[in-house]
């Protein structure tokens, strides 16, 4: 019995011990700038949210947060770059859903796109819109079907990149539509903005906050949403849905991740920066006005909504029909 009770002690000072430890370690962190990893160009959604949190981290934590680029393959680039840095906090990635898309778009991946990662938060959600030129002569969704049926192969759509959210949403329409439409991916948003508008392409599947701008202003027209439901920022602006293609929904998000392996205290730690950031009515204001719907949620929470993600996008893939690379 003496045995067993001095095994329970020490067992429970080794617990001890850890937890003091695991506070040390968060109390200490970050003690230098922390690196946020962006897999896309400057001026796209995530690189939009990156910026509006990033401020207020800072404040919060005490060490600047640095929003750093790295675009290229769908995200991929930036998340293995991430997933192989050091575990120590001072590298986080502002993911969104393409991550998930790029699980089940690539034979391989250079990381595991779930257990390499450290959920720590979401931070947003956004729908996405079908946009094209003013010389596009149609109005909706159900205008834009008729004619890419009338044209089939010549209709291109632009997206930020194979791989990307932005390119599997205009893989899914082409496909539950039953379209031939060419897809030409460009290497970020203002680029593919610049496609749609100067006549390259006719479409162009983006996330709201980087062309809603341009929309409201006149030089693009938005001919669907893509969530379920219409967009309150554009509240005339009907769904794919709505044009028949029932069932399509495609809303992207956006959530921070650390390498696997950093400490827990430390992920506890950014997940109350977090929240503590989002509930600011400055900073809510800030998210909302560029037209992002806040959301935060706890490490284990976003780390099952990326499994499902990643499942759902399988099925999606497979279902579409769409070929690995």
């Amino acid at each position: 019995m003496r045995k067993i009770a001095t095994v329970s002690l020490g067992l429970a000072m080794a617990a001890v011990t850890m937890l003091v430890a695991g506070t040390a370690v968060a109390q200490a962190w970050p003690d230098r700038p922390v690196r946020m990893m962006v897999g896309f160009g400057a001026g796209g959604g995530t690189d939009i949210i990156a910026r509006i949190i990033a401020q207020p981290l800072s404040e919060i934590l005490g060490q600047p947060v640095v929003v750093e680029n790295k675009a290229g393959a769908g995200g991929t680039i930036a998340a293995d770059a991430v997933a192989k840095s050091a575990k120590d906090g001072h590298t986080i990635f502002m993911m969104n859903n393409g991550h998930a898309v790029s699980a089940s778009l690539y034979k391989s991946l250079p990381y595991d796109s779930q257990t390499s990662f450290a959920a720590v938060s979401l931070v947003a959600t956004m729908p996405l819109l079908i946009t094209a030129g003013n010389d596009v002569a149609v109005k909706d969704a159900k205008g834009l079907i008729e004619l890419v049926k009338a044209q089939p192969g010549k209709v291109r759509f632009a997206s930020v990149g194979v791989g990307s959210t932005q390119h599997f949403a205009g893989l899914i329409f082409r496909s539950i539509a039953g379209l031939e439409m060419r897809h030409i991916p460009y290497r970020g948003t203002p680029a593919a903005i610049a496609a749609v508008r100067g006549g390259e392409v006719e479409l162009l599947f983006e996330v709201a906050a980087p062309v809603i701008g341009q929309i409201k202003g006149g030089e693009l027209k938005a001919l669907a949403v893509t969530s379920a439901k219409r967009f309150p920022a554009l509240p005339d602006v009907p769904t794919i849905a709505e044009a028949g293609l029932k069932g399509y929904d495609v809303t992207t998000w956006y959530g921070l991740a650390f390498p696997a392996g950093t400490p827990a205290a430390i992920v506890t730690k950014m997940n109350a920066a977090v929240k503590t950031a989002l509930a600011k009515p400055e900073v809510r204001k800030q998210v909302e006005d560029a037209y992002f719907l806040p959301a935060t949620s706890t490490p284990a929470e976003f780390g099952t909504h990326i499994g499902s993600e990643i499942k759902r996008w399988a099925e999606v893939a497979r279902d579409a029909g769409v070929t690995q690379q």
